[in-house]
């Protein structure tokens, strides 16, 4: 097993403070982007939280495999043996003569995840409605570009020998399952009619159109009771004659009446 973790020790490409830039921050920037367009809050805050649930959890998951599993990277020989000289005991097992803060890191191979990219490219499918049934090819691209990202990272991790391919496979596939158990927690599916907002915004209008209701209701009603006072007054003014001057007129015809039987 040794003869396959002879490759040299070497440095990362893509430096591991760059990490939070392109997995959280970078995101976060597109959300950022996207309420300054719509100013939509329900869409940012669950999009935030989406994304650091999604990124926590599969950083559990990840360590926690790393720990459990142990399987050396491929620079491990020069990790165990600054040297070159290896030396194992009676019965076979390596024993390692270098830093033990770097044989530590060198059995944390398995797996690798990019979850934060994987949320973004959920998260962008849903707001260019890249479902449609339009067949816009740009859609796709935006779509593909933080896997593509995802993926370069991942490959820049096997040519600098920090990872086995089967490591950065596994953890992508660990990354998006994580990433789309998350984003399903906040927002529909990208292909549903209502992909592109979360489930609180239309859960809001929803709560919000009885009120809007019962409001058009009463001023409806309001209009009718006021169109039947007008009504009513118009009838009582026609009955009474003109300015109640028919009202008068009866009153001073029964006093004439009441005068004759009197004097009678």
């Amino acid at each position: 097993m040794m003869t396959d973790l002879k490759y040299p020790l070497k440095s990362n490409t893509v430096p591991i403070w760059a990490v939070p830039i392109y997995a959280i921050l970078l995101p976060i920037a597109i959300f950022l982007f996207v309420y300054y367009r719509r100013r939509d809050v329900y869409d940012l805050h669950h999009a935030i939280l989406g994304l650091f649930f999604s990124v926590l959890v599969t950083g559990v998951l990840t360590d926690s495999i790393k720990n459990a599993v142990g399987r050396p990277r491929p620079d491990f020989f020069w990790r165990c043996f600054p040297d070159g000289k290896d030396f194992y005991d009676k019965w076979g097992d390596v024993v390692c003569h270098g830093d033990i803060n770097v044989i530590k890191e060198g059995h944390k191979s398995f797996p690798r995840s990019f979850a934060g990219l994987g949320f973004l490219s959920l998260y962008l499918s849903g707001k260019v409605k890249v479902f449609d049934r339009k067949g816009h090819i740009a859609k796709l691209c935006i779509v593909f570009l933080p896997l593509l990202v995802a993926s370069l990272v991942g490959i820049s991790r096997v040519d600098d020998y920090w990872h086995h391919w089967q490591d950065v496979f596994a953890g992508g596939l660990l990354g998006l399952t994580v990433a789309t158990f998350c984003y399903l927690q906040f927002f529909p599916p990208p292909y549903h009619e209502e992909g592109w907002g979360p489930y609180a915004y239309f859960r809001v209008l929803e709560e919000s159109r009885p009120s809007a209701q019962a409001a058009n209701m009463v001023d409806m009603r309001n209009g009718r009771a006021a169109q039947a006072d007008v009504g009513n007054q118009e009838e009582e003014g026609s009955s009474h004659g003109f300015m109640g001057l028919h009202l008068a007129d009866d009153q001073s015809a029964l006093t004439l009446e009441e005068l004759e039987t009197g004097r009678r």
